[in-house]
Order: structure tokens, then C-alpha cells, then sequence
């Protein structure tokens, strides 16, 4: 008996686990294809400025101001952590309207445009003190043009994203954005943790390379 009933017992196979994938949104391929063309665009900058860092004081060239000699580093430092630290506001921001969060979704928001405001202050009394002070304009030499298109083109992104998060708080303020439509919270973060990251590599460029000479 024991064998018959343990003939006829069927075995019911367990299906497997299937993981749900997780596929990008449009708006996500959207913004890293756009941020894949800035990385080439930022590049070619860069190069640009290492290339002809230096060609202003050799036989030929236009003299003027050197970036050992203009740029300083105790206001830049100061831009440089106030960008840093936005970073880690937005991305605070990000998380707690994710979670449902709202009010302190709108203290860090905030904060994050405050910063990035401080920073392109920062910046516009860099740019009236080599102006005024050292005599360095974007025609004056070699050094003048690629450091103002380069630091001027940034400033211009940072400006870029300080008006797109300006939008998305009045929005917020207005009642229009909540965890279940945050996907424009995340695409503008990865904006400016790109637009922070560009900045790491600037100010190492443009700002530390001199000084460690």
C-alpha cells in the first residue's frame, strides 16, 4: 500500500523567480544621451585649455596675465565646496520626495539653489576682480579666452540648472509634485551631479595645475 500511494504522488514543479526588469524611462535615455554629448563637449574644452596653457609667454605670444598669477585659490575653494555641497543636498532632496517626504524635500531643494546661486556669485566677483584687477579679458591673450569660455560655458550650465530647479519648486510649492511623478526631481539631479562633476575636473585644471608648479 505504502508503494502504490507513493507511486501515484506527482511532483508539481516550482516555477522559477523572475526578476522584473527594470527598463529606462524616456526621459532617463533622454538626459544620458544628452549628458554623453556634454562629456564630448566639456572634453574638447578642456583639451583645449591644457593645449594652450602656457603658449602666451613663449617667443610670439601675446603675454599678460598667467593663471599662477590671476587666479586665486581662497575664493575659488569656497565656490568649489558650496557646489560640492549641493550635491549632497540634491540628492537628499531626491530621496526624501521618493519616501513622501515633502517638507524636507523643500528645505533641501532650496538649499540646493541657494548654493548653487552662492556658487555663480562666487564666480561673477572672480571674473570683475581679473577684469578690473589683473586686465584679463576673454581678447587679451590665449589664457583669457580659454579660461572664460571654459569656466564661462560651466557657469552657464550651473545657471541652466539653477532656473530648472527653480520651476520645479514653485511646481512643488504649488502642490503639482509628489513621490508618484518624481522623475523630474531625478533627471534634473543627475544634471547637477554631472555639472558638479565637470567642476572637480575644472578646478583641478584651471585652478590647482598652476599651483602646483
Amino acid at each position: 500500500m505504502s508503494e502504490v500511494g507513493t507511486s501515484s504522488l506527482k511532483v508539481v514543479p516550482v516555477p522559477a523567480v523572475v526578476a522584473i526588469e527594470k527598463r529606462l524611462t524616456t526621459g532617463q535615455w533622454g538626459v544620458i544621451t544628452f549628458l554623453c554629448s556634454e562629456v564630448a563637449f566639456f572634453s574638447t574644452l578642456i583639451v583645449a585649455y591644457v593645449v594652450f596653457y602656457g603658449r602666451d609667454h613663449q617667443p610670439g605670444g601675446l603675454g599678460g596675465p598667467t593663471p599662477a598669477s590671476a587666479l586665486s585659490l581662497s575664493l575659488v575653494i569656497g565656490t568649489t565646496l558650496c557646489l560640492l555641497a549641493s550635491s549632497v543636498t540634491i540628492h537628499l532632496a531626491d530621496r526624501a520626495l521618493r519616501n513622501g517626504l515633502r517638507s524636507s524635500f523643500l528645505w533641501l531643494w532650496a538649499g540646493t539653489i541657494v548654493l548653487g546661486i552662492a556658487f555663480l556669485l562666487g564666480t561673477a566677483h572672480e571674473w570683475n576682480e581679473l577684469i578690473h584687477r589683473h586686465h584679463l579679458t576673454i581678447s587679451r591673450n590665449l589664457f583669457g579666452t580659454s579660461f572664460y569660455t571654459l569656466v564661462g560655458f560651466h557657469a552657464l550650465h550651473v545657471t541652466i540648472g539653477v532656473l530648472l530647479m527653480a520651476i520645479v519648486l514653485a511646481l512643488a510649492l504649488k502642490g503639482h509634485l509628489t513621490d508618484k511623478n518624481h522623475e523630474s526631481v531625478q533627471l534634473i539631479s543627475w544634471y547637477w551631479h554631472f555639472v558638479d562633476a565637470v567642476w572637480i575636473v575644472v578646478f583641478s585644471v584651471v585652478y590647482l595645475m598652476p599651483h602646483l608648479k
